[in-house]
């Protein structure tokens, strides 16, 4: 008789998933300083907080049902009931969905900034993941290109306020109308028949978004036959002609050293199309707001040359730009580049309630910013641990809660060690790890003559490097023994002696 073979047990794997990643402590934490810097910013010009589901149905998001093996067009989605629901991918569709729900309600204009998680369902690769933090403030109800100027702004002094210097970033700003303009023009863009072209013009918009890779040579030949990289990859082109190319090129060629300048050569460029001159007015007012505000260009400028991804950008559209140089993988030098981005889409919640409803906005990338300010050494990435109180007697836990509970009445951050006590040598190597600035001792000898020792823990790593005898070592004040009535204020000096 066969023997019976042993069913082994099928363990998952301990793996993260595919375009994920996990967040510990100090990233944790230096992102939740960030999101309160910028909510304060938010705050102060008038923005209240709204927090919205994760979850929308797939016909508010605006995306097509997906196929039946594998939703697409960029969403976790799932079926439920017979109705398809997705995790948001930004956080203005859901914002669209509950203005149209609850407008009754709301004041107009309605002013809300909105910070969370988004999804999407998009191929993963280096510094790319399918879920990351944005952190939004938009107007809704508000048609006045003021409202434009304020958020370009705001988002100069959220930049500013989380660490980013005045002079390494620039906000660009450009107008949807004034490139339908050119578009108009250049004979890509048939008012009267809005469908029409619109293949070509995809192109056209991406080409010119490819301006800093490829320069104008690159650029030009994505809007005529098409381009061949280095790779021998070929891409298709708009088809233009090389007049209609040149209009195109002529406008991302447009700016000058002022906005006045800039808007006089953008209106030739757009004569004859409506359109396009309305733009021009609008980025005329918006330079002159700024300006009456004192955001000049060397923080805020007209940059013919931005254009914004997605589709529902129906006026202004801002870019924010890091301009400092950062080490590329390999070894190359390269401007850090976006880190926000957002613009007017008057037409998204019309998609609700059947009228047009005037909307602006913009969305910080906060992981983009937080690595930026670790690209310049400007980030905390050892942020203090909890005070350790370690426990030298089993037996009198309650005393070392005591110690506990008194320092955090104290405003520090405290914690027992709650592992095997045995091992006193492991005791403080938790605290280590935690990068506690101070453990606090006291044994039964210590307890009776009514002390405590604390020890220094940043100091201790900083002269375990720098001593070389124990004599060395024992002049310092490393480690001290304390009256016990005094652990909190002595607490206190040595963790403000070890911020420096």
């Amino acid at each position: 008789m066969a023997k019976d073979k042993k069913h082994k047990i099928r363990r998952p794997k301990a793996e993260t998933p595919k375009g994920f990643r996990d967040y510990f402590g100090q990233d944790v934490l230096a992102r939740n300083a960030m999101l309160a810097q910028i909510a304060e910013v938010y705050h102060a010009y008038g923005f209240d907080p709204l927090e919205s589901s994760a979850v929308e149905t797939v016909e508010a998001l605006g995306k097509f049902l997906p196929d039946v093996d594998r939703p697409n067009e960029g969403v976790f989605a799932w079926q439920e009931d017979g109705d398809w629901l997705a995790l948001r991918y930004d956080l203005t569709a859901p914002l669209a969905r509950i203005y149209a729900q609850h407008r009754n309600d709301l004041p107009t204009p309605y002013r809300r900034y909105s910070m969370g998680p988004v999804w999407r369902n998009e191929k993963p690769g280096p510094g790319r993941f399918r879920q990351f933090y944005q952190c939004d403030a938009d107007t809704v109800g508000a048609a006045t290109v003021a409202a434009d100027a304020e958020i370009c702004s705001m988002l100069a002094d959220c930049l500013e306020a989380v660490g980013i210097a005045r002079t390494d970033y620039i906000i660009r700003v450009n107008n949807r109308k004034v490139l339908n303009g050119v578009m108009e023009v250049a004979g890509v863009l048939d008012p009267s028949d809005p469908d029409k072209f619109t293949a070509e013009r995809g192109i056209v918009l991406r080409a010119i978004d490819k301006l800093d890779r490829l320069g104008f040579d690159g650029v030009r030949a994505l809007l005529g036959a098409g381009r061949k990289d280095e790779s021998g990859d070929f891409t298709k082109g708009a088809g233009l002609a090389p007049e209609q190319a040149e209009i195109v090129i002529g406008f991302i060629k447009a700016k000058r050293d002022n906005a006045a300048d800039t808007c006089a050569r953008l209106r030739e460029l757009v004569a004859g199309s409506t359109t396009g001159q309305e733009g021009v007015n609008e980025l005329k007012t918006i330079a002159e707001l700024l300006d009456a505000q004192g955001y000049g260009p060397d923080r805020i400028e007209i940059d013919p040359s931005v254009v914004r991804g997605l589709g529902y950008y129906t006026g202004p559209v801002f870019e924010a730009e890091l301009t400092f140089d950062i080490l590329d993988e390999k070894g190359r030098k390269r401007q850090f580049g976006s880190v926000a981005g957002g613009g007017r889409y008057d037409d998204l919640v019309k998609r609700f309630t059947g009228q047009a409803v005037p909307a602006t906005g913009i969305s910080i990338g906060v992981d983009r910013l937080l690595a930026a300010l670790r690209a310049q050494g400007r980030s905390d990435q050892t942020a203090r641990g909890p005070v350790v109180v370690t426990v030298m007697d089993r037996d009198r836990m309650g005393d070392y809660q005591t110690m506990v509970a008194e320092l955090r009445r104290a405003g520090v951050r405290a914690e027992l060690y709650l592992g095997n006590p045995k091992n006193f040598g492991n005791q403080l190597k938790y605290a280590d790890k935690r990068n506690s600035p101070v453990a606090v001792i006291e044994g039964g000898d210590e307890h009776a003559r009514g002390v405590v020792q604390i020890k220094d823990l940043a100091l201790g790593a900083r002269l375990a490097a720098e001593m070389t005898t124990n004599e060395e070592w024992k002049s310092q004040p490393a480690q001290m023994e304390i009256a016990r009535g005094d652990l909190v204020a002595e607490v206190r000096k040595m963790i403000a002696r070890a911020d420096g």
